[in-house]
């Protein structure tokens, strides 16, 4: 979802920015990775490692073991990463040892929640980068005070924007989606409407004394108005594993396989509310003006609390219902879309990318 616009930038640019995209494979569920390429109309990687699951450590060093190699065969002007995953800083760390300038996209994002992985992923690839750019203009105050110097950092907008923008004219309608699962459409005529449900972060569904109460609240929910819940596999495998299946099982909860993108942003279009314990989820909703309730205690995305449509209900049951009350009674943030989430963040990076690469090049040549 951030790879895709940027490679539209890199190749419309005047010259064009030649890429060898890689993927690292540490996303590999089919459902949510071969869908997502077509999608997204991204082109099939160039190199596909292959990494799969594992621990946090595992899966960091297969991909420095299977990154590495391609450095040296193909000897880049920089490389580029997106967020905060494992391959993130995998790959952050072997382009930095190799000497080649490392370029971040989603820099200086903050929960200040050392607890989150991604967190750590954040922190470590942002100190060791060479050029960040940003999709907030607080951001810049996190890297000022970890000690980065300002002239590393591009203020460029958010390219999950630019995807959402680009993609929202070929999003499949919900009925068209729920149908295809098997489910009973008519739920989608619900007065009160419907709410989309998404979970996935291990600390609200890798242990059962949290799945359960969640689960149960969102159970409640139901009862307000339909859900659908887009179950990602661990969540999913949780369920099955701690034997809740009783409370999803309802007339009021649609329960879908992990969806394309395409079908999630159909969904969402659609909805009174979102209910998600996803980042992205976060930044879309805003962008597509649907109140959204963040099943987090903290968010390194405040500007979809402090000027978008987002919530911060944590795992509260009070707050959770508290806030859908508010929102069906007609309440919840209407929001205002952030400055430059305007479709364009792609192309201010490949701007400014290629300025930057040519004057590294001239000054290695003085």
């Amino acid at each position: 979802m951030k790879m895709a616009p940027i490679l539209r930038a890199f190749a419309g640019h005047h010259p064009a920015i030649p890429t060898i995209l890689v993927h690292t494979g540490q996303h590999y569920d089919k459902d949510m990775n071969d869908r997502l390429f077509v999608d997204l109309r991204l082109p099939h990687p160039d190199i596909n490692l292959g990494v799969g699951s594992g621990s946090h450590a595992v899966q960091t060093a297969d991909v420095m073991r299977g990154f590495e190699p391609v450095l040296d065969t193909y000897k880049p002007s920089c490389v580029l990463v997106v967020g905060d995953v494992n391959s993130t800083l995998a790959c952050t760390l072997v382009g930095v040892k190799r000497g080649v300038p490392v370029v971040h996209v989603e820099a200086g994002l903050r929960s200040y929640d050392r607890g989150m992985p991604e967190e750590v992923n954040r922190v470590l690839t942002d100190q060791i980068a060479d050029r960040l750019y940003t999709t907030e203009r607080s951001a810049l105050d996190n890297l000022l005070r970890e000690g980065i110097a300002e002239e590393r950092v591009r203020f460029v907008g958010n390219v999950m924007i630019d995807s959402l923008l680009s993609n929202r004219e070929f999003a499949h309608p919900p009925e068209k989606t729920i149908s295809e699962a098997g489910a009973n459409t008519t739920l989608l005529d619900d007065p009160c409407g419907y709410a989309v449900v998404t979970l996935h972060r291990p600390s609200n569904v890798d242990q059962e004394e949290t799945l359960r109460p969640l689960l149960a609240v969102l159970r409640e929910v139901s009862e307000k108005l339909p859900l659908v819940f887009a179950l990602h596999p661990r969540t999913r495998a949780n369920i099955e594993r701690f034997a809740l299946n009783d409370l999803v099982a309802s007339e009021r909860i649609v329960l879908l396989p992990p969806q394309g993108y395409l079908e999630m942003l159909g969904l969402m279009s659609g909805a009174k509310l979102v209910l998600t314990d996803s980042g992205g989820l976060q930044e879309e909703t805003t962008a597509l003006g649907i109140p959204c309730l963040t099943i987090r205690e903290n968010t390194e995305r405040p500007i979809t609390v402090e000027h978008g449509t987002n919530t911060m209900v944590g795992s509260d049951r009070a707050a959770i219902l508290n806030g859908v009350d508010e929102i069906l009674a007609g309440g919840g943030k209407c929001g205002r879309i952030p400055e430059f989430w305007d479709g364009q963040a792609a192309e201010r990076i490949a701007a400014d990318l290629a300025e930057w690469l040519i004057a590294r090049h001239l000054q290695t040549r003085k």
